[in-house]
């Protein structure tokens, strides 16, 4: 008589967490809701005293102005070159010093795990003075490459930790069978264990991805003069017209930014979520 009263007893128990859950999504998904839906209304909906949840009518004029607006192009071109460039750079780099702190025993190995660590946990921000001053005296103010430099630098202690963790997943017999085989300790990893870090590869190629575009401080401290080579994000700060902030094209523009980076990740939501749980726990 008492069974069909578990599944009830374990509803009722859920149902606090639940609701938490739900509000929690709801709290963070509405500023994407609104931000969304102003981009399709009309202006006088927009600056109306009576706020609406669902616009009235719909245009698409705010996204024609947006696009046609004067550097638009130009700033999404740098934002997916200084992105793209820092990821594959990350990956590089990080693919390597994983495998040889997941596979290799050396002098200083787990002080170098611990230095990844704290520069994992430090914020970037603090650095700003600092990294300002080294690039005004070499000369590396108002140019891509020094912010692909930087976010080189922020996205790889990550990159190193997440793919450390997946390699340190993979057992080193298949590796070892190879090598049996003929194949160099290279080729080993090449042709067995690489095949099997998708998921690692793209879990930290998406953060490496969102991190970069979203970037504002640096790309907005760094670039000063030359204004040709400023990325998105800052273009999209004194996005104004002559009559003042254009919410409408600014809330247009801000939907087409967000774009990207909300098609990779539904693209690649399974594999991130394998690649962050086996990092997370491996190693």
């Amino acid at each position: 008589m008492s069974t069909p009263r578990h599944p009830l007893r374990r509803a009722a128990r859920r149902l606090p967490i639940n609701a938490a859950a739900a509000l929690t999504v709801v709290i963070c998904l509405f500023p994407v809701y609104w931000m969304v839906t102003t981009a399709f209304k009309p202006s006088p909906d927009i600056q109306s005293y009576d706020p609406r949840l669902l616009p009235r009518a719909w245009t698409l004029d705010h996204f024609r102005r947006a696009v046609g607006a004067d550097g638009f192009a130009l700033f999404w071109r740098n934002s997916v070159l200084v992105t793209l460039s820092a990821v594959l750079l990350a990956l590089l780099v990080a693919l390597g010093a994983a495998y040889a702190v997941a596979r290799m025993r050396w002098r200083g190995r787990r002080q170098f795990v611990l230095a990844v660590f704290i520069a994992q946990m430090a914020p970037w921000e603090s650095l700003i003075i600092p990294i300002y001053i080294i690039s005004r005296d070499t000369g590396m103010l108002d140019r891509l490459p020094t912010l692909t430099l930087i976010y080189f630098m922020i996205t790889l202690p990550f990159t190193v930790i997440v793919l450390r963790g997946f390699i340190a997943g993979i057992p080193p017999e298949l590796e070892e069978a190879a090598q049996v085989d003929g194949c160099t300790r290279a080729g080993a990893f090449r042709r067995i264990a690489f095949p099997l870090l998708a998921p690692g590869l793209m879990a930290t190629s998406l953060f490496g991805f969102i991190t970069a575009w979203n970037e504002f401080t640096y790309a907005n401290f760094l670039i000063i003069k030359q204004q040709d080579s400023r990325t998105l994000p800052v273009w999209l700060s004194s996005f104004q017209s002559t009559f003042g902030t254009d919410w409408g094209a600014t809330m247009a523009a801000s939907t087409l930014f967000a774009l990207p980076a909300l098609a990779i990740f539904l693209a690649l939501q399974r594999h991130v979520t394998a690649g962050l749980a086996s990092g997370g726990v491996k190693g």
